[in-house]
C-alpha cells in the first residue's frame, strides 16, 4: 500500500502524458496551427487582456509538465501575441512553473527510490549535483542545446534541491526565451505565407557566443571549490 501511495502521482503523470500525445496535442502546438489561428488568437488576446496572459501561462506550464517538445513554438507565440518584453516574461513564468511542477512530481516520488538502488558511483554523482547543482544546471539552461523536458527530468532524478533548481531554471532560460519571443514578435508575415521561422539564429555566433561565456562563468564556483580542495 505504501508503494501505491508513493508512486501514484508518477503513474497519473505518465497517464496524462500518454493521453496528451494520443490526443494529438503535439499537432495542435505547431507553426502551421499558429499561422492558421493567428488572427483569431490576436483578436481574443486583445479582447481579454487579463484572462489571455493567465491562460497562456497555464497552457505553457501544462505543456512543460506533460513534456511536450514544442516549447519554441509556445515561446515565439508569446512574442507574437503579447510583444517581446511582456511575452518573454509570460513565457519564463509559464515554462518555469511547468518545470518546477514536473520536478516536484519526479523528485519527491521517484528520485529517492532510484537513490535507494544506486551504486557508489551514482551516489557520488548525486552528491556532487546536490552541492554544485545550481552551477551545472545554470550552465545547461543558458546554452539551449539540450531538450528542455530531458533536462527537467535529469535534474529531478539527480536529487537536486528545489530552490537551486528553480533559481537556475528561471535565470538560465531568460536569455534564449527573450530571443525566441523577439523572433515571434515579427512572425506575422512569415506565418501568413505558410512558413516557419528560422530559429537557428539562436546558434549564431553573436548570440551563442555570449551564452557560452555566461555558462562558463556560472561554472567558475565549481572550478574554484575543486581547486581549493585539491590544494588543501
Amino acid at each position: 500500500m505504501g508503494t501505491v501511495r508513493r508512486f501514484w502521482p508518477i503513474a497519473l503523470l505518465l497517464a496524462a502524458i500518454l493521453a496528451a500525445w494520443a490526443a494529438g496535442a503535439t499537432r495542435q502546438i505547431s507553426w502551421e496551427s499558429l499561422g492558421r489561428n493567428e488572427a483569431v488568437l490576436l483578436a481574443w488576446v486583445a479582447s481579454h487582456p487579463i484572462m489571455a496572459p493567465s491562460l497562456y501561462i497555464l497552457i505553457y506550464a501544462g505543456a512543460v509538465l506533460l513534456s511536450l517538445p514544442e516549447s519554441a513554438v509556445l515561446t515565439a507565440a508569446a512574442g507574437l501575441l503579447f510583444g517581446t518584453l511582456f511575452g518573454g516574461i509570460l513565457a519564463v513564468v509559464g515554462s518555469s512553473a511547468g518545470a518546477i511542477a514536473l520536478f516536484l512530481a519526479v523528485r519527491y516520488h521517484l528520485a529517492d527510490a532510484i537513490a535507494d538502488r544506486s551504486g557508489r558511483f551514482l551516489n557520488a554523482i548525486r552528491l556532487g549535483l546536490r552541492r554544485d547543482g545550481f552551477s551545472y544546471l545554470l550552465a545547461i539552461r543558458l546554452v539551449p542545446a539540450f531538450p528542455f523536458w530531458l533536462v527537467n527530468l535529469g535534474a529531478a532524478l539527480s536529487g537536486m534541491r528545489l530552490l537551486p533548481y528553480a533559481a537556475a531554471t528561471v535565470i538560465g532560460i531568460m536569455p534564449a526565451t527573450f530571443v525566441f519571443a523577439s523572433i515571434g514578435a515579427g512572425l506575422g508575415d512569415v506565418l501568413a505565407t505558410g512558413g516557419s521561422p528560422d530559429l537557428t539564429v539562436i546558434f549564431s555566433p553573436r548570440i551563442l557566443g555570449p551564452l557560452i561565456g555566461l555558462a562558463a562563468l556560472s561554472l567558475l564556483p565549481v572550478v574554484w571549490r575543486r581547486w581549493k580542495r585539491s590544494s588543501a
